[in-house]
């Protein structure tokens, strides 16, 4: 059991900080109370007289899926009081695909040298399967919890191969579709929160094979988005994507995509569109305002 004493707690919910006295037991919160506690049988008491106090936070947008590999302490994040990392965002995830294929859709988007993305990819890549993923991780001394997604072009690359993948003449043929529906069945099945799309084309490939292709997601058909989003709305998973930035247009696709109609169930819809808050500051609003109109009308859930 664990005693922190008067520490001011910030307890998540908005209201304001207040001295209070906190019980841990296993890993959860026990007992919150305005006085001291009686920490006989505690096996560690905190003075917290000074500091806050508050639940970790999610940072529910990251990129350290290579960086976990090679510093899996991920100290920068925790010292900031982060508990949990959300991984494998924006279609790109280093999962199905091969280290090569994986530093490429990878490392020139997030503007990291390709060159120790593979270097990390090639000495600790020991998998090509969702659950072999989870076991690597476990293996290693993580610093915060890590919820992951799989990555649409990383699966669409591992089924098509990255040079097909990227090709706008090509399609995934009957049987590679099906490959991936079960591909992303079996990440679900092992706990993955859903799938990352993109379909934003300004992110480009790297390394010198495919170089400035855009991202293997992008060359998607939305038939193909619907076959993955018809498995995710079934199992109530996330669908986690961007919209076209340059058009603008296909965000009201994402909203008929999360809407139940009544006719369905809701797909949980989270998009990426921080892009456009100042160049488009009144799109911004009507999105919004469009949004809300999704969630509580037309029985959606998207943020």
């Amino acid at each position: 059991m664990l005693i922190v004493n008067n520490g001011l707690l910030f307890d998540g919910t908005g209201a304001p900080g207040a001295v209070r006295h906190l019980q841990v037991r296993d890993g959860r919160v026990e007992r919150v109370s305005s006085t001291p506690l009686d920490d006989a049988g505690a096996s560690r008491v905190i003075d917290a007289a000074g500091k806050w106090v508050m639940p970790g936070f999610v940072d529910i947008h990251t990129h350290y899926d290579a960086e976990l590999l090679a510093g899996p302490g991920l100290h920068e994040s925790v010292r900031h009081g982060v508990t949990t990392v959300c991984i494998g965002s924006c279609s790109l995830s280093t999962i199905l695909s091969n280290p090569e294929d994986c530093a490429d859709i990878f490392s020139r988007v997030e503007a990291l040298p390709r060159e120790h993305v593979l270097a990390a990819l090639e000495q600790y890549k020991t998998w090509d399967t969702p659950g072999d993923y989870i076991a690597g991780l476990e293996k290693l001394p993580l610093g915060p919890n890590v919820a992951s997604y799989l990555g649409h072009s990383d699966l669409r690359a591992s089924v098509m191969g990255l040079g097909r993948s990227v090709d706008p003449d090509e399609r995934p043929t009957g049987d590679e579709m099906h490959q991936m529906e079960q591909r992303l069945e079996e990440a679900l099945d092992e706990g993955f929160m859903g799938l990352s799309t993109m379909t934003n084309p300004w992110d480009k490939v790297g390394g010198e094979r495919y170089r400035s292709a855009r991202l293997p997601s992008t060359y998607a058909t939305w038939r193909e988005y619907r076959r993955f989003n018809k498995i995710l709305r079934r199992r109530g998973r996330i669908l986690q994507s961007a919209p076209n930035i340059t058009t603008k247009y296909n965000v009201f696709l994402f909203m008929a995509t999360s809407a139940a109609f009544g006719l369905r169930k809701k797909l949980k819809t989270t998009l990426i569109t921080a892009a456009d808050a100042k160049a488009t500051p009144m799109l911004v609003g009507a999105i919004t305002k469009a949004t809300s109109i999704v969630n509580r009308v037309l029985g959606g859930d998207m943020r």
